[in-house]
Order: structure tokens, then C-alpha cells, then sequence
């Protein structure tokens, strides 16, 4: 299937690229989700060969815009770019303009709303017109950014931009240790994250036990081959019942628990190998291995812990799970309700005694909200420079 979009006054023919309208809906303030979403849609209203002018096209994404009330990318989309785009020129690299998606990214540590990150990049971008800067350097822009901060916004986030900036700079990778009971929200906020800060590598801890359960016979390790919240079946006291089902649960929990560790730790060392950033989520990520981790490793560990608050909440998205996903039947999560619940009781109560972060998973934008202030926090203990620092010119 070809589509062709035509632009009269230029005389041009290109193809449609949902890449190229995501990464302009995208500058307008849309998320990544929201932007290929109307994109996507777009290639399927089209439906096949098709030609159409680059003003047919701006039409259909000024509808959708419409229908799903995005009102203040509508008021942005489609405008003129400057007619002088401002050049980014960093010494022995090729130079790049300036787009207020990727300055956007930057400011994602700062926990603003996209519509507000639109109205910072644009103000800062036309200062810089106004003030006649064609060419610029990305410390330069980066220092500009800092004290627009400082000047229009509230000083924390003008001190985590900061931070923010002098972290990329060090060289060392950003490794994210996402725990939480089943159902809790982990693989969906991990997404958001990984998406707003780029990082391109993303493990689940579920994943490493379906590897090592292939490589390990169940009659080596039991408690690997089933589930984290029917794990304390496979101990040898289970039929004693010498205590209470609390304690045989988590005896259970802690053994599979025990057992993934090893390939946690495993990619933990080789992301930091490799100077890459990472997000590890699962609910093998318990609050005393995140700890231990915090002192194995040379890059930034922020661990915490998500947490669903009300019963019935974890009930509904455990639901939830069976209706997205048809290999996870929510009927056998919900047999297994008091177990997760259980789960989740003993993996706030550590984080508790080991001081991790426990982060309520209510509603996403503002889980996301409060996942990016706890990396702020965390990086505010280890980087402290000053802005003639962080932004001198190497």
C-alpha cells in the first residue's frame, strides 16, 4: 500500500510516514501514545493507494485533534515554523536544529505537564530569536534553559533541570528497580517512563523466570516453576503447618524471590557493563534487594516500590489484566486475591524498615508525576554542581 502526500506550492510527492506526523504531533505537545494514535488512525482511514495534498492531510489531523479535544495542540498544529531555524553546534558533530520536542524531553525530570513543557520550549525558543541567536551550542541552550527556569518557574524545578543535566553529563547509567505486587500498574508505569526518559532497555523480572525455569528442572527449584503468590506451596513445611498461612506465603514468596535475584543481578552488571540506562520492574524487585543493589553498583540505582492502596482498586485491574492480555486469565488472579493482597502488605512493610519509596499507582499521569520527583530526589544526592559548573564549555 502507497500513500502519497502532494504539496502544490512546493511541487514535492513523499510518502506518508506516520514516524514524521507522530514526532510533529509530538512538538505540538501531544504525548508519543496520543500522537501515533492519531497517526495510526490516519493510515487506516486512508486504507490503501492513495493520493492526497499536504492541506487534505493537515484537515484530517485538525479533525481527530477535534474529536479527542486536544484543544491546545489544535491551537498549534499547522502553524509555520520559524522561518530561520536556530542551529544546534556542538564541536566535531554535525549541526542540528532546534526542536522543541527533544528540549521538551529534557525537561521531563521536572515533572511538568506536556501542555506546560509546550509553552517553556516555545517561550525559550523565541527568545532566542529575539535575541538573534542562529547558532547555538547545547551547553549553551542547556545554561539559556536553566535561567528561564530560574526566572519564570518555580526553583525546584529550575534546581532538578539542573541536576538533570549534570547527570547526562556524567557518563553513568540510570537504573530504575520498579517492585510491587501483582496487578499494581509495574510494566504499564515502566512504559511511561522508559518512553519519557529514553531509556531503550526495559526487563521484567517475569521474563527472567521463564528463562530460568527452561534452563532449571523443577525438581532443583520448586518454588521457581510457579507462581510468586502460590510459591510457599512448594516447601517442604507447607504440609506441616507448624505456623500460620502468613508465614508460609511469605516463606514461598521470598525462596522465588531469592531464586530471580540471580538474573537480576546478573543485568543489573550487565547494564552498568555496557554504561547503559535501564528500568527493572517485578514483583521479585523486594524493597531488601533493591537496597543490597543500591551498594553493588557504580551507576544511579533509584529503586521504589508501587503500591494500589484500596482492595478494591487491585481487584479491578486484576480484572483489568484478564480483559487486555488473554493469557492473563483474570479468574485465576482473583482466586488468588488474599495472597497478592498479602503480598503487597509484606512488601510495604519492608519498604517501610528499608526506607524505599512507596508510591500510591491512583491515576498514571500523576503516578508518573511522582516516580519522576523520586529520580529527582535520588539524583539530587549525588550531584550537587553549580551552573558555572555543569555549564562551562568542555
Amino acid at each position: 500500500m502507497s500513500i502519497i502526500v502532494t504539496d502544490p506550492v512546493e511541487q514535492t510527492r513523499v510518502p506518508f510516514l506516520r514516524g514524521i506526523l507522530t514526532r510533529s504531533l509530538q512538538n505540538v505537545g501531544l504525548s508519543f501514545t496520543e500522537a501515533y494514535e492519531i497517526a495510526n488512525q490516519i493510515r487506516k482511514n486512508l486504507n490503501g493507494d492513495a493520493e492526497l495534498t499536504t492541506d487534505d492531510l493537515t484537515a484530517m489531523v485538525v479533525d481527530l485533534l477535534k474529536e479527542k479535544n486536544y484543544e491546545d495542540a489544535l491551537e498549534r498544529y499547522g502553524k509555520s515554523p520559524p522561518p530561520m531555524p536556530i542551529q544546534i553546534v556542538d564541536r566535531g558533530e554535525q549541526p542540528q536544529p532546534f526542536s522543541k520536542g527533544r528540549l521538551s524531553q529534557s525537561l521531563e525530570i521536572c515533572a511538568f505537564p506536556s501542555g506546560e513543557r509546550y509553552r517553556i520550549t516555545s517561550a525559550i525558543e523565541q527568545q532566542l530569536l529575539n535575541d538573534g541567536a542562529a547558532e547555538i551550542t547545547s551547553t549553551e541552550l542547556a545554561a539559556f534553559t536553566h535561567r528561564y527556569l530560574l526566572e519564570h518557574e518555580p526553583p525546584e524545578m529550575a534546581q532538578r533541570y539542573l541536576v538533570w543535566v549534570e547527570f547526562a553529563r556524567s557518563g553513568k547509567p540510570l537504573i530504575l528497580l520498579a517492585g510491587g505486587t501483582t496487578g499494581c500498574g509495574k510494566s504499564t508505569v515502566s512504559s511511561e517512563i522508559a518512553h519519557r526518559l529514553n531509556i531503550v532497555r526495559t526487563q521484567s523480572t517475569d521474563m527472567l523466570r521463564e528463562v530460568m525455569r527452561l534452563m532449571i528442572p523443577e525438581r532443583l527449584l520448586p518454588a521457581l516453576h510457579v507462581s510468586s503468590f502460590n510459591a510457599w506451596q512448594t516447601l517442604p513445611s507447607s504440609n506441616e503447618n507448624p505456623t500460620s498461612f502468613e508465614t508460609h506465603f511469605v516463606d514461598g514468596y521470598l525462596t522465588q524471590a531469592r531464586e530471580v535475584a540471580v538474573g537480576i543481578e546478573g543485568v543489573i552488571h550487565r547494564a552498568e557493563h555496557e554504561q547503559l540506562s535501564l528500568i527493572l520492574e517485578g514483583i521479585h524487585v523486594n524493597p531488601a534487594l533493591q537496597e543490597r543493589l543500591m551498594h553493588q553498583t557504580n551507576a544511579i540505582v533509584v529503586p521504589f516500590i508501587l503500591a494500589v492502596l484500596k482492595r478494591k482498586q487491585l481487584r479491578k485491574q486484576l480484572q483489568g489484566r484478564g480483559q487486555q492480555v488473554a493469557s492473563r486469565r483474570s479468574e485465576r488472579y482473583l482466586e488468588h486475591f488474599d495472597e497478592i493482597w498479602e503480598v503487597q502488605s509484606f512488601l510495604l512493610a519492608e519498604a517501610d524498615r528499608h526506607q524505599i519509596p512507596i508510591i500510591p499507582n491512583v491515576e498514571i499521569s500523576e503516578t508518573v508525576r511522582l516516580v519522576m520527583e523520586t529520580i529527582a530526589d535520588r539524583l539530587a544526592q549525588e550531584y550537587t554542581g553549580t551552573p558555572e559548573v555543569v555549564f562551562a564549555e568542555p
